[in-house]
């Protein structure tokens, strides 16, 4: 209730936050993923001789610092802009709960970075054994940040003990750290495989060199695709109570479980059919598929992931709406819109008059003001209180077309009791009369029943 909101039209800012963190988990996936491969297949070319597959590896080492070092940044940064902007009380509670952990991150981050640039700027310059313990060090330094950052973002989805016991190493090693570690190393192996066909598909021209690269990527690939499973399987059995509900109510995430488990297995076999028996298969067509699975695991994995935290950001310690769970009581005493910082000022700012008593705002004016006045509180309370997760009249999951045909008396009831109507929404935090604001505005935007439907209603038995 501290922070302004930013308000995107349409999508919702929480959605831009996943559009960019999917694109992100595309690319850090093969940030950890292809430094193993690079420091694995580098140190196997140097000790059999193997010179032309040296040649490949340098040119894949430009792609993948390409892919990784320089689009990866972006996206990183990318991450941390948005959330900050969208979420920004979320932001601040990881920040201040894992500070010691992020100072960790950033230092190996910037390991990682330098030793990428060594290890492919200074390709042929180093001795083969001083050039492999650089991509060891990359491969290392890697690994540890997507286990820094693993630890930190599965606290969001269930803090175990720390809301009893505020201690760092508590919230880190939380029920679903080590399912959830298994799952992203697994999917970096696999997903590191995936670019390497395609890249090597389109860029080897010597057919024993790439049956060879084929055959060698697919064993990582395989063991990947087995820890996305066991790891999931890890997710699924420690997932909270309401998570849990979640994933079986919602029918829509139940069908990407399933898609994200089918593919897994879908790839495994393709992998094991193609490169690991059949080399010869690989082609730009079969790279290009096998990427696209992965793709489609990663991406449906990460919006169920995000889905079920619901009716939280983090479990039991920030809601949807970026309200602290334990000020949920204060604030409805108070009232949301005095409560808030910003929603304060705004009415200050419009309702100096009308609703300013000494230095507070004073709810028994509300049910006072004109029509107009009431509605475009109303519209202050739903962007503050229900944007999140709700567009208003066309978007994300868009307000007028769930109320369609709803009653005054029923939207009144949602808006007073909304997490007994369905769970997944946090409760309401405002006072009666707030209540009241909201619900005039929803029903401002609310459609009528639709024209032309028949139940048979009047007449026969």
């Amino acid at each position: 209730m501290h922070y302004p909101w930013w308000y995107v039209p349409g999508l919702t800012a929480p959605m831009l936050i996943a559009v960019i963190a999917v694109i992100h988990m595309f690319v850090s996936h093969y940030a950890v993923g292809g430094g193993l491969f690079l420091a694995v297949e580098t140190s196997h070319a140097y000790r059999t001789g193997n010179q032309a597959y040296l040649d490949y590896l340098r040119r894949h080492a430009w792609f993948f610092i390409l892919i990784t070092v320089v689009f990866g940044a972006i996206t990183g940064v990318g991450i941390w802009w948005i959330i900050g902007l969208a979420s920004p009380l979320a932001t601040q509670m990881l920040i201040h709960i894992f500070v010691f952990g992020w100072a960790i991150e950033y230092v190996f981050f910037v390991i990682e970075i330098a030793a990428a640039f060594i290890f492919y700027y200074f390709w042929g310059r180093l001795d083969p054994k001083t050039h492999v313990a650089i991509g060891w060090i990359y491969a290392g330094a890697a690994w540890i940040s997507l286990v820094l950052i693993t630890g930190i973002t599965a606290f969001m989805l269930h803090p175990g003990g720390w809301v009893e016991n505020q201690n760092f190493w508590v919230g880190f090693l939380n029920p679903q750290f080590l399912p959830q570690t298994l799952a992203r190393t697994g999917g970096a192996l696999l997903l590191a495989s995936l670019y390497v066909y395609l890249h090597a598909s389109f860029k080897c021209r010597d057919p024993e060199l790439r049956d060879k690269i084929g055959r060698r990527s697919a064993r990582p690939a395989l063991l990947g695709a087995v820890l996305v499973t066991v790891g999931g399987l890890g997710w699924l059995v420690f997932l909270p109570p309401s998570a849990r509900a979640a994933l079986e109510t919602a029918a829509p995430l139940s069908i990407l479980m399933a898609v994200v488990f089918a593919l897994t297995v879908a790839v495994f076999v393709m992998l094991y059919l193609g490169p690991y028996r059949n080399p010869g298969w690989l082609s730009p067509g079969f790279g290009i598929l096998l990427l696209a699975c992965g793709f489609a695991v990663i991406a449906a994995g990460e919006f169920v992931r995000e889905a079920v935290r619901k009716p939280y950001v983090s479990y039991n310690v920030v809601l949807s709406n970026q309200m602290l769970a334990a000020d949920v009581g204060r604030v409805r005493e108070r009232g949301y819109l005095e409560s808030g910082v910003w929603t304060r000022a705004w009415v200050r700012a419009n309702y100096q008059r009308e609703l300013i008593r000494g230095d507070t705002v004073d709810e028994g004016f509300m049910p006072t003001l004109p029509h107009d006045a009431q509605v475009d509180l109303g519209r202050v309370l739903f962007m503050h209180h229900c944007n999140d997760c709700h567009a208003a009249e066309v978007g994300m999951s868009a307000v007028s077309h769930l109320q369609r045909g709803w009653t005054e008396d029923y939207v009144r009831e949602v808006v007073r009791n909304p997490e007994k109507v369905h769970f997944f929404m946090p409760p309401w935090q405002g006072t009666e009369e707030e209540a009241e604001l909201l619900t005039r505005y929803l029903m401002t935007i609310t459609p009528d029943y639709p024209a032309g439907m028949h139940f048979g209603t009047e007449g026969g038995s």
